[in-house]
């Protein structure tokens, strides 16, 4: 089974306001990009791929409505809380936090957890109180899976080293897989491997053997779960990606990186037709 994720971040704020968004308004922009991919994406082989679209909380609603049945396409968050509502507990005193059941409720089926970016941000908010802890960040992280997985969602669960990490990435990837997926239901998982000291512009990606040495590692620290390439699958990328036995599929941010900047649906379907060959 192939994954292919896309992780459309913030890509829906327009470019007067600082976005890459051209494609649509605001309003409707979760809509128009299941709109304009769903046929496509359901013409496929749900058995041999599956496909997921991680959106700003604002668009899911949007999204899940314009969703065909017979879509093979599930919608996602960006995240959950790591505490949540239960009968009898807490009935929702969590201002500014999005639960992993309330997601579920509007229709949500995966989130995404553990990226860089949450990291990152994670870090920078330990860091403002004195402490450097990745162990930390990697213990959170486990519990917003398992709120995850107790609401119902599947998780696409990100992993990676920086530069000042790689040194040590075996260390450091076998923390984050073994405290993050603790006593975790690894049905409900898959792998995204982010090169995070190579993620940037002007930095050199890595190439086929280092992938390739990543994916083995994952894979034998987890008992074989589905890893994807979490660094940019792109059109320029796909066909050596695809080569990999070990990396099942990718994850998809941006589609154009130069002139008009952003996520454009007919791109986004190009980079799956090169990657999976048809």
């Amino acid at each position: 089974m192939k994954h292919i994720c896309l992780n459309l971040k913030r890509f829906d704020i327009p470019k007067e306001y600082g976005g890459v968004n051209t494609i649509a308004s605001p309003e409707d922009w979760g809509k128009h990009i299941i709109e304009n991919t769903q046929s496509i994406l359901g013409a496929y082989n749900k058995e041999k791929v599956a496909f997921s679209m991680y959106m700003p909380e604002a668009h899911l609603i949007g999204a899940i409505d314009a969703l065909s049945h017979e879509a093979n396409l599930q919608i996602g968050c960006q995240g959950v809380h790591r505490e949540d509502t239960s009968v009898g507990g807490n009935f929702g005193a969590f201002t500014t936090n999005r639960t992993a059941n309330s997601m579920r409720a509007i229709g949500c089926a995966t989130t995404i957890i553990g990226h860089c970016e949450e990291r990152r941000d994670k870090a920078g908010i330990l860091q403002e109180a004195g402490v450097i802890d990745t162990d930390a960040i990697n213990h959170i992280l486990n519990k917003e899976i398992k709120a995850a997985i107790s609401a119902g969602l599947s998780v696409l669960y990100c992993i990676g080293e920086s530069a000042e990490e790689q040194e040590n990435w075996q260390e450091v990837l076998r923390k984050q897989l073994s405290i993050g997926l603790e006593n975790v239901d690894k049905n409900k998982i898959v792998i995204a491997y982010e090169p995070i000291w190579a993620i940037g512009p002007g930095k050199t990606p890595p190439d086929r053997e280092y992938i390739e040495k990543i994916a083995k590692f994952v894979k034998s620290e987890t008992d074989g779960l589905p890893v994807i390439y979490g660094g940019g699958l792109k059109v320029d990328n796909a066909e050596m990606l695809a080569s990999i036995p070990e990396i099942d599929g990718g994850l998809i941010a941006l589609t154009r990186f130069s002139g008009e900047i952003g996520f454009y649906p007919e791109e986004y379907l190009e980079i799956i037709r090169t990657y999976l060959g048809e």
